[in-house]
Order: structure tokens, then sequence, then C-alpha cells
């Protein structure tokens, strides 16, 4: 636990530690779900001269409604997903975190509720704790999907203010069925909540999986996020956002706090849309290489489930730290998080996908790797 000193922090926060998956620098790093594939130099020279054109005016506040990117994010949600949206209808952060936090601040806070179902990402119950919004947390059957029923008897029961799904999911990668999404978009419409789907890794998703940015003409109580961190190959540039109708994002508006998104970050995110091809050209690729993954996992005799993300969760350890730990004196960081037993491992370049294969076979013959 953190020594404040005296100092008058919130009770709630007293134990806990700084969100953060390890930054350490070793060879092969697979731990945080980035695309292992650079900018290309064109892109790379067109972020450079934009960047340069917004700082001739960095003495002037940024353009606070910043339409033109969101303009811009549209056309590409339109592209990617068939979805007709104007600028109105897109907001964006520093990050999807961000955007998250937004939304907790608007539709959460104290007397309020948000509810999700685990395993799922960590950070949501972060975002509450912080917005004073009461927790309560569902469970995954087993093979890490939604019961559709289980869902809604829980919404039903808890009635939230705010109900955050994750499709693909973090940290297992199983995306939900477009039909399970609407039925939870209605109960919570019917019960006055807001639907946040987290679609963070939805370029990463299987051929034929719709987005849920197909359902907002139905639903003005969702909201869509997403992030171009993942495969937009833009993790520095911490942009993210998300589609809703314009009454939400106009909630979305009050709780921002002024010139939040700087005109560099805007000048950044305009640029990589102009490349967006460029940049999601390695997508297929990396598909490719995680459903290999899946099944030289298999062939080991291990649990992999399954992903329609950039990542793979695998196990079961009897000591998943120690395995953990054994790939990284190797020099392979992966990410021990998930259910107990459970390990997360980023899909890299080929070279980095070999490094790991040749880490954990090397593990797999020792007491330390002993399965569940």
């Amino acid at each position: 636990m953190a020594d404040f000193d005296g100092l008058p922090i919130r009770d709630e926060l007293k134990s806990f530690e700084p969100y953060g998956a390890p930054q350490l620098d070793v060879p092969v790093l697979l731990n945080v779900n980035e695309n292992p594939y650079p900018p290309s130099e064109a892109t790379v020279a067109d972020i450079t001269a934009s960047v340069a054109e917004a700082a001739r005016g960095l003495n002037r506040y940024p353009d606070r409604e910043f339409l033109d990117l969101r303009a811009d994010l549209a056309a590409y949600l339109g592209r990617e997903s068939g979805a007709h949206l104007v600028a109105e209808q897109v907001w964006a952060a520093n990050g999807s975190n961000e955007v998250m936090l937004h939304l907790l601040q608007a539709f959460g806070g104290p007397g309020r509720t948000a509810l999700s179902f685990a395993p799922t990402y960590s950070m949501y119950p972060e975002y509450a704790r912080d917005t004073n919004t009461g927790w309560v947390v569902g469970r995954r059957s087993h093979d890490f999907t939604l019961d559709p029923s289980k869902a809604l008897a829980a919404i039903s029961r808890h009635r939230p203010s705010v109900v955050l799904l994750a499709s693909p999911n973090n940290p297992t990668g199983t995306a939900l069925p477009i039909d399970l999404v609407e039925a939870v978009a209605a109960r919570t419409k019917a019960i006055g909540a807001v639907l946040v789907v987290d679609e963070a890794y939805a370029e990463f998703r299987r051929a034929g999986t719709p987005s849920a940015v197909t359902l907002l003409p139905a639903y003005s109580n969702l909201a869509v996020a997403r992030t171009m961190s993942k495969a937009f190959a833009l993790a520095g540039g911490r942009v993210g956002y998300l589609a809703a109708s314009k009454q939400l994002v106009d909630a979305l508006r009050i709780v921002r706090l002024p010139y939040h998104l700087s005109a560099v970050t805007q000048a950044v995110a305009r640029a990589a849309l102009r490349h967006s091809d460029e940049l999601l050209s390695r997508v297929d690729q990396l598909r490719v290489e995680r459903d290999e993954t899946v099944e030289w996992l298999r062939a080991q005799g291990l649990r992999a489930v399954d992903s329609d993300a950039n990542f793979v969760l695998f196990g079961t350890f009897a000591d998943r730290h120690a395995v953990w730990q054994s790939l990284l004196d190797d020099g392979v960081l992966i990410r021990e998080t998930g259910p107990d037993g459970w390990l997360r491992v980023s899909i890299g370049t080929g070279a980095e996908m070999a490094a790991f294969r040749a880490s954990l076979e090397k593990v797999l013959k020792t007491e330390v790797g002993r399965t569940l």
C-alpha cells in the first residue's frame, strides 16, 4: 500500500496502486495488445507535417469541438462498419479510457450503479471508483460467453445507470452476438440506462461479425467506443472515440474538461485517418497469426480461447506467475491477467511469435509449466 504521509486522500483510494501493465525493456513485447508494425514513412511524414502546422498555432487554444476530426471518424466508421453517422454523433478524447471516464461522469455518480460481466477489462471498476459510481459485476459462462437470459436478469435486478460490454472482450477475446447486444440495448433503454459497447478491438473481429454501430439508429441510449491505439498502430497518439446519438454526445460535452483534446492530438489523428488503409493493412496478417497461435497452443495441450481480437488468452497453469516470470527471464513479456491460471499473449510479428513459442516450449518442459 502506498504511503500518503498524512495527506487527505479519499478513503476508498488508500489501498490502491496506480494502474499499469509492466513497461520493461525486453526484446519481445507482447503484453499490451499493441499493433507490432509501426506506421510507414509516408504516414510519419504526413503526421510530422500536420504537427508542424499545428505547432504554428500553439499560442491559441485548440478547436474545442474538433468537428473536423469527428467528421473524419464518422466517415471512417461508415466505411468500416456501414454506419451512417454525422460529426455530431462522434466524440473523441485522450484514449478510450478518457472516453469511458466521460461516460461515467455523465451517467454514473453517487447513488448510481455501473454493471458489467467478468472476466472483462480491469479498468471498468476503476472508472466506477473514480466517479463514485457503484460497481456490480455479473459472471460470464465457463467458456467466457455471455448468457443472454442471465445478462438481462442482472440488468432488471440491479437497474444500473450504465452497462459496460466489451466486444471483443478483454482479456478473453470473445465477441458478442449482435442479437444479444440488441437485447441488452432494448432492456437498458426500457429502464432508462446507457449501454456502452466497448469495441476497442473491433477491427480484428472475424469477417461477417457486425459492429454495434449498426444499432445506433434504433437506440439513443447506446454508445459504441473505439480506439486508434490498436489496429491503427497509434497507441502513442492516445486517441479514443465513440459513436452515439447526438443527445448522448451532448451529455459528454458537459463533463469534458475545457480544450481536452490538444491541437497536436487532433492533427495526428486526422493525418492517421488519411492513411487508414495503410495502417490497417496488417490486420488480416495479425488475424492469421492469432488463429495459428490458438491452434499451436492447443497442440501443446493447453487451453486457448477463440479470439476476435489481437491477443489470445491461454492456460491453465498451476502457477501462472512462475510461467510469466520464466518467459520474462527469456526476454518475452506477456500479460498476467484474467482468471486464475490464465495468461494473455498479444499477437506480434512473425519473429516475435516464434520467440514466444520457443520460450513457452522450454517452460512447458519444466515443473514451472505444470498445467491444471
